[in-house]
């Protein structure tokens, strides 16, 4: 039986029964869904180190809690991406107070992430790091390319944000400027700053596209480095791409090997 996930059919899901393959996760209460989200959060925050999205204090990252939708949890201010943990974790509402935790709040990952979160419900969870290649890309203020089957799943679903661009993201009409810009789409080039990512489904979604994201941003600078013409993918099989190898459900998929690599080596992670 195929996994529909907001209204997509996945063509991943194997036919065979028996055969291993990762499952949506269900929940008995809202304190085991709140636990899973703080877990793939601590993941997402050490996959981001693995890549080496790390930049000083710089990136935050951030997922809705189940059961005060206003409520969010995000990585705290000054500890290193590869060094968060559950306990460390910070919940926070939408004017920057700390509910929950001992660290303080980045003062720019609230203004961004709370706009977006308060103005658009449906998102669940977001993502931003200053990253090499997204920065770079973000310069030249244009959508990526349809240049690869990867960079499909970003087709007509990632905007190019020139309000406050190059602008230090620390005042409140900065961050409503950039979430109402941001809409509905899966990704956001904030020019002259960099990446941002957001789900309606969870922080494993919004963690594996922001990676993918940089990878596209780095695989068509090198691309027009070369000097050539680009070939791009048509608009329609753009679309078709987009639709079965870039929806919600595949960008959960796509994280469950990092989720369980990074659970079974790093074990800290849990404390």
């Amino acid at each position: 039986m195929a996994v529909a996930l907001n209204n997509r059919t996945s063509i991943y899901q194997p036919e065979q029964a028996g055969l291993i393959f990762p499952e949506l996760p269900r929940f008995n209460d809202v304190g085991q869904e709140r636990r899973h989200r703080k877990e793939r959060l601590v993941a997402a925050c050490r996959a981001f180190a693995a890549q080496g999205y790390d930049y000083g204090f710089a990136g935050h990252l951030t997922v809705r809690d189940p059961e005060h939708p206003d409520l969010y949890w995000t990585n705290p201010m000054c500890v290193h991406f590869a060094d968060v943990t559950m306990s460390t974790l910070i919940l926070a509402d939408h004017e920057g107070t700390v509910q929950e935790g001992k660290y303080a709040i980045n003062r720019a990952g609230f203004v961004l992430h709370a706009a977006v979160h308060e103005l658009n419900p449906k998102v669940m969870a977001m993502c931003h790091a200053h990253t090499l290649h997204g920065a770079a890309w973000c310069s030249l203020g244009r959508p990526l390319d349809p240049i690869s089957q990867d960079a499909c799943a970003f087709f007509e679903n990632h905007v190019v944000i020139a309000e406050s661009a190059g602008a230090v993201a620390v005042e409140e009409e900065s961050g409503h400027e950039v979430a109402l810009a941001f809409g509905d789409n899966r990704a956001a080039l904030h020019q002259n700053h960099g990446l941002l990512t957001a789900s309606h489904h969870s922080i494993d979604d919004a963690a594996w596209w922001f990676i993918a994201l940089e990878q596209c941003c780095r695989a068509q600078l090198l691309a027009e480095a070369t000097g050539s013409k680009l070939t791009l993918v048509s608009p329609e099989r753009a679309r078709y791409s987009r639709e079965h190898v870039g929806s919600e459900f595949i960008g959960w998929l796509h994280f469950q090997p990092i989720y369980d690599r990074i659970a079974r080596t790093q074990p800290d992670m849990f404390h």
